[in-house]
């Protein structure tokens, strides 16, 4: 049975007339990482503030590591730690000065601080650069810092809110090997709000998509893929010489609509409603004596179901 990390329950947040969190339920649990995708504006970084106690909720209740983020705020934030879309860092500091700074305040042993903070600088990259002042570092380096801070007293669980935003792709990929690494081989649990669907796809293993507030989907990619994207591009390679002759049978089969016209390599593109008439179309291929090489499903993605989601949601066909 999984371990629950985070559990919530109809949790709400009014801010006057604005419902930044509206009704929300779900559990997180131990060693994922955690999606909490939705766009600006969404109620992510409200919901996280709300998780570790820096806010209270208008209604609803929540447990994060089996404490009361409001009761237990300080005992929760010693075992958590928080990434924000723009960390600040004292830039008139060296790197190495900067964590050692925080290794105290997060209530790192004075024993441990030398070989934690050295840990973390060679882990992240930064170790030939511990002694120079972070106003020199770049937006990367910047963001691996805070990252690294965050990591000062080993949390059970860290929330990363955009920790990608506005990187570079070498810097951005090299903060989500990180990620993983710490869910992975570590064990940490990983709340990761963004809205880089491409990221969340890669990363996650389950995702919950809000909109305005409100939860609108949640499980796993795949699992949101099948059940919110109702059709399906299939590339299909033919025999040489047989593509006049496959274009006559699949316009005669009424589950799907054929869509580029044969590509480069030889292929067709088709659409099928779903994962299910791909079979059929085989079968009606094979039937009337054309020679299939190759039948490669082009799997549906997150991007597309927050689009169709987002869709429903305004009432777009």
């Amino acid at each position: 049975m999984n371990t629950s990390v985070i559990s919530i329950d109809k949790l709400t947040r009014n801010f006057k007339e604005t419902v930044a969190v509206d009704n929300l339920s779900l559990e997180v649990h131990a060693g994922e990482i955690f999606g909490f995708l939705g766009h600006n504006g969404a109620g992510k970084t409200t919901t996280v503030r709300l998780l570790n106690g820096v806010i209270e909720p208008t209604s609803g209740s929540m447990r994060v590591l089996d404490l009361d983020p409001q009761a237990d705020g300080p005992a929760l934030r010693a075992r958590t730690g928080v990434l924000t879309e723009t960390p600040s860092m004292d830039e008139r500091l060296t790197a190495w000065d900067n964590l050692s700074i925080y290794a105290d305040l997060y209530g790192v042993p004075k024993a441990a601080v030398k070989s934690r903070v050295q840990e973390l600088l060679t882990e992240f990259d930064l170790a030939d650069r511990a002694q120079e002042k972070v106003g020199g570092y770049s937006k990367g380096m910047k963001q691996r810092l805070a990252l690294a801070r965050a990591l000062l007293h080993k949390p059970e669980l860290i929330f990363l809110d955009e920790a990608t935003s506005g990187l570079d792709p070498v810097s951005a990929h090299h903060v989500n090997g990180l990620i993983e690494r710490m869910a992975r081989r570590e064990g940490c649990t990983v709340f990761m709000c963004t809205h880089n669907l491409v990221e969340a796809q890669r990363l996650c293993d389950r995702v919950a998509i809000l909109e305005h507030g409100k939860l609108v989907a949640l499980g796993t990619p795949t699992e949101l893929t099948r059940q919110y994207v109702r059709r399906l591009d299939v590339e299909i390679e033919v025999a040489e010489g047989q593509t006049e002759s496959a274009l006559k049978v699949l316009r005669s089969l009424p589950q799907l609509v054929l869509g580029e016209p044969a590509q480069p390599n030889g292929a067709l593109v088709v659409t099928v409603n779903t994962r299910e008439s791909i079979p059929d179309v085989l079968a009606s291929m094979v039937q009337n004596q054309v020679r299939v090489y190759r039948m490669a499903p082009q799997e549906a993605n997150l991007e597309q179901v927050y689009f169709t989601l987002h869709e429903e949601k305004d009432g777009v066909s």
